[in-house]
């Protein structure tokens, strides 16, 4: 079990190394030859620790659904440990915490960060902190079986692992031809992105760079402002493409040749219905006197990051009424779509819990009454019902204790500061409200507290079951 662990995990942090090497080349683009050196030795000795875990250490074999689980959270640890290398290395951060949180933050696409400003970092290393975004967006697992073969038949188990809380949804009988199709509508919506960016205010390196932020529902930018500094133009288009992030990829996929799906799919009617009555609800919160348009905006903007767990800023909701700061932080619960690359419970599991409960009433009242809990007309399996289940009660676990510990650890942060960041980190969101809001960073979080929030967000976007099982005793026995 071990030598097959070491395989994946080590094929992994060799794959985060190679990952490094772009970041180098656009550093020496853009003249940054002292950068560039220290991110290639960053990539080099990530490289050289993952080859010796893959090829000299790890043996090949078929693995099981439990070393599935087990691979898939250790991976993401490891990933985040050498993912602070090119940070450290180039001084850009300069404590191992700070550096493992920003770390953490980038490949769980949390967008919580500890950098005051990101237009004084050099710009090899903000498309290194896009990059970690953009990888852990659609899943470093799931690159790995679309482009490498080494791992072979246990695909299908490190998917599940990755998002055991709803079945793959496979486009193609082999699961390696599924995961390469959404790729494809990954890349192809942050190119389309992209271009459509650099025709507004953006210059290309800041398009190319929120285009991988945006897509993986990431929320690094590369100005202090977040995106408050931009044209209205820019904020409209990345409405549409979090939007976009915040649905199923593979439904994506499918209504590239039949447009008709999304209207048919009752999840993304049920995520759009939400987001749609999120953004009335805020804009006649927030609306003042002036035009309509910049309330909308920022309305629609701010729900549409929040619920979709990007965390890209155009207003201060932290100052907006507590009634909709209220909603704010029910929105970082929430989530965007099961299959997309948003955190958060999921639409998808909040509508299953919602019917489930109202099948529990009606049973009350007709005792001996047979209730079916279906999904649009799909019937809810008593295993799925379980998983879901299980799935909210250690969330909501997480969220109360890690709340509670994070509160312990400093007098300086009240009840909404660590309610807050607590939920953001592990929803995957990055903004919250009080000390860590739209307009601050992590920087008060004691070192304690950040590395209790690093663990929250790969739990997070792992969600939750393979990182609570690495510390049961089942997952290593024989």
């Amino acid at each position: 079990m071990l030598q097959r662990l070491s395989y994946i995990v080590g094929a992994v942090v060799a794959g985060a190394g190679a990952a490094m090497v772009p970041p180098a080349v656009v550093a020496l683009f853009y003249r940054e030859t002292t950068e560039a050196f220290q991110i290639l030795i960053a990539a080099a000795i990530t490289i050289s620790f993952g080859a010796l875990g893959w090829r000299v250490v790890g043996r090949h074999g078929k693995i099981t659904a439990k070393e599935g689980f087990a691979a898939v959270g250790l991976a993401w640890f490891a990933m985040a440990a050498f993912g602070t290398l090119p940070y450290l290395l180039t001084g850009s951060i300069d404590t191992v915490t700070g550096a493992f949180f920003e770390t953490a933050a980038g490949f769980t696409t949390t967008g919580a960060s500890v950098v005051p400003d990101p237009g004084l970092l050099s710009h090899g290393i903000l498309i290194w902190r896009a990059e970690t975004q953009w990888i852990g967006g659609m899943g470093i697992i799931v690159l790995s079986i679309a482009i490498l073969p080494l791992l072979g038949v246990g695909g299908v188990q490190l998917a599940k692992a990755e998002s055991p809380g709803h079945k793959p949804d496979r486009l193609t009988p082999r699961f390696r031809e599924t995961a390469k199709r959404l790729w494809y509508v990954y890349v192809g919506f942050t190119a389309l992105q992209t271009i459509l960016l650099a025709l507004g205010d953006m210059n290309p390196f800041q398009a190319v760079a929120h285009a991988m932020t945006t897509m993986s529902t990431g929320g690094f930018g590369t100005e202090a402002s977040s995106i408050s500094g931009f044209s209205p133009y820019t904020q409209w288009v990345i409405i549409l493409f979090m939007f976009l992030a915040g649905a199923s990829f593979a439904l994506h996929f499918r209504a590239l040749r039949a447009p008709i799906q999304y209207v048919r799919n009752v999840e993304f009617r049920l995520y759009a219905a939400l987001l749609l009555g999120a953004t009335t609800v805020v804009t006649i919160a927030i609306i003042g006197s002036g035009p309509f348009e910049p309330y909308l905006r920022d309305a629609l903007f701010t729900t549409t990051s929040l619920m979709t767990t990007t965390g890209f800023a155009t207003a201060d909701f932290g100052s907006w009424v507590p009634g909709v700061q209220i909603l704010a932080v029910g929105l970082m619960f929430l989530g965007g779509m099961a299959g997309s690359t948003a955190g958060g419970v999921k639409t998808f599991r909040i509508a299953v819990l919602t019917k489930a409960a109202s099948a529990d009433l009606r049973r009350i009242v007709h005792p001996r009454g047979i209730f079916v809990t279906r999904f649009g007309k799909e019937t809810v399996s008593d295993s799925v019902m379980e998983s879901i289940q299980t799935f909210f009660l250690f969330y909501m676990f997480l969220f109360m204790s890690g709340t509670v510990v994070l509160g312990l650890m400093s007098s300086d942060l009240d009840l909404v500061t660590s309610a807050s960041a607590v939920a953001s980190s592990l929803g995957n969101i990055g903004p919250g409200l009080g000390a860590v809001g739209p307009t601050s960073n992590y920087l008060a979080i004691p070192d304690a507290g950040k590395w209790l929030l690093s663990f929250l967000m790969i739990a997070g976007r792992l969600e939750i079951f393979p990182v609570v099982l690495l510390f049961t005793r089942n997952l290593w026995r024989r």
